[in-house]
């Protein structure tokens, strides 16, 4: 889809605007000043030219209401980009508790894509229309960029680490992905389509893709085959290791006497590299599953322990109609503590 303003790209999403609204406040304020300053070159170069090859220019003294004036004038416009720039940028990289989650992991040259409700998709990502999404993003090699024109949005997708992103969409379509960031020679064709529905169409969608298993469940599977539980049971049996139900979120404790927020980032640290931040309390005696584990598995090793609550079981799975539904749409926090 195409904006009737030439070489900008259709707005669809609920913070588009205001990104546009910037981007034309700042070649606005860039046009003016550039008309300005040349047209007040060109004025001084004739108005001030010299007339005779023997002529001396009468020394002009300074002033300072001038120089006060071309300094405070672009410190208040200054200031007007940095803050209407800050406030868009934390609206857009603070995803809202209420938000549908997505899976993204980013691989050379493809986007593998995974609901909540288990459904898998490449390239493509198909979403209800009026309502938030975050995705969760990783990559298995090198960086990548997860970016909708449409949507002004993107972010890089870094290995070794989980970078968010999120959007409602406004209107229905389908609209290009792309990775904004090279990422090798097939980087041009790493391409890709976010399909925007009606709710009702979005869960027919959902309701005629029901084969996967959602990544909390594989996710549960994989624990319990690696002989997580033997260390870290659901209600903290064992006694070897941290107790995991309603963990999530919350502040724990570390051996250095410094704390850690647990979020996907930090589980994704522990299990790979388990020495790095050890909870208190607790000694050094969990193995490493670095190069046991793929990026897609330990994507569903976190969504199962997100899904833990404090009574040490997983929250039900909402069904497709429900996954998509405002009031019921799971919390990625909310339950699981």
């Amino acid at each position: 889809m195409q904006s009737w303003i030439p070489l900008v790209p259709e707005s669809a999403s609920t913070f588009s605007w205001q990104v546009d609204a910037l981007y034309f406040y700042l070649s606005g304020v860039t046009l003016f000043f550039t008309l300005l300053i040349s047209g007040v070159l060109i004025f001084f170069v004739i108005r001030y030219r010299r007339r005779t090859p023997y002529e001396i220019p009468r020394p002009i003294a300074g002033s300072h209401k001038l120089e006060t004036l071309w300094t405070v004038i672009p410190f208040v416009i200054a200031m007007t980009m940095f803050g209407w720039g800050a406030r868009i940028y934390f609206n857009l990289y603070k995803p809202p508790a209420n938000a549908i989650e997505v899976y993204v992991v980013g691989k050379q040259w493809m986007w593998k894509l995974q609901h909540a409700t288990g459904q898998r998709e490449i390239n493509e990502l198909h979403v209800p229309v009026g309502r938030k999404i975050k995705l969760i993003m990783t990559t298995e090699d090198v960086i990548h960029d997860f970016f909708v024109p449409a949507f002004r949005t993107k972010a890089d997708v870094i290995p070794g680490r989980y970078t968010t992103l999120w959007f409602e969409a406004t209107k229905t379509g389908r609209y290009h992905l792309f990775c904004a960031e090279y990422c090798g020679m097939n980087h041009s064709g790493m391409t890709g389509s976010v399909i925007v529905m009606e709710p009702r169409e979005f869960d027919d969608w959902l309701s005629g893709n029901t084969g996967g298993t959602t990544p909390a469940v594989a996710g549960q599977q994989l624990y319990q085959t690696l002989g997580c539980a033997s260390c870290h049971g659901a209600n903290g049996e064992g006694g070897r290791g941290p107790r995991l139900a309603g963990a999530f979120g919350k502040i724990s404790p570390l051996e250095s006497g410094q704390s850690a927020r647990v979020d996907e980032a930090y589980i994704r640290e522990s299990i790979l590299n388990p020495q790095a931040k050890l909870v208190a309390g607790f000694g050094p005696i969990m193995p490493t599953f670095q190069g046991q584990v793929s990026e897609d598995q330990l994507v569903q090793l976190i969504a199962y322990i997100k899904s833990l609550q404090a009574s040490g079981q997983p929250a039900q799975a909402a069904s497709p109609a429900q996954a998509a539904s405002p009031a019921t749409a799971p919390s990625p926090t909310r339950n699981l503590r």
